[in-house]
């Protein structure tokens, strides 16, 4: 009887301790960087445990700040608009590997702005 515990509690660690787990706890805290395009500035972001994104964009050639808010997917997924209401968008991709990088769009001010993004996790 110990034994077949021993042999079904080994079995149920490696199969419930695999290191490929995707988790949001990989994501969450402040990311921040930098982004080009038709305006140029930086950005920060913080990741919370539920995947809620919130954050700025600061815009070095206008001097204004820009609100980022919505959500981190547990593989690393980021669909956030700009703006509030939404006038544009900041999406791509944050890592394990604490790197980020993407997209962004922005209606205001006219014309429409876009570009890329790049930053990691501090």
């Amino acid at each position: 009887m110990k034994k077949l515990f021993l042999l079904l509690f080994t079995a149920f660690l490696f199969i419930g301790c695999s290191s490929d787990d995707e988790t949001i706890y990989d994501y969450i805290g402040t990311w921040a960087g930098k982004y080009t395009g038709s305006d140029d500035g930086t950005w920060n972001l913080v990741v919370a445990s539920d995947g809620k994104v919130t954050g700025t964009m600061h815009s070095t050639v206008n001097n204004e700040n820009y609100s980022i808010s919505g959500h981190l997917t547990e593989t690393g997924d980021l669909t956030a608009v700009v703006g509030l209401p939404s006038d544009g968008e900041f999406k791509g991709t944050l890592s394990k590997e604490k790197k980020g990088n993407g997209n962004w769009s922005n209606a205001v001010p006219t014309p429409a702005r876009y570009g890329t993004w790049t930053g990691d996790k501090k």
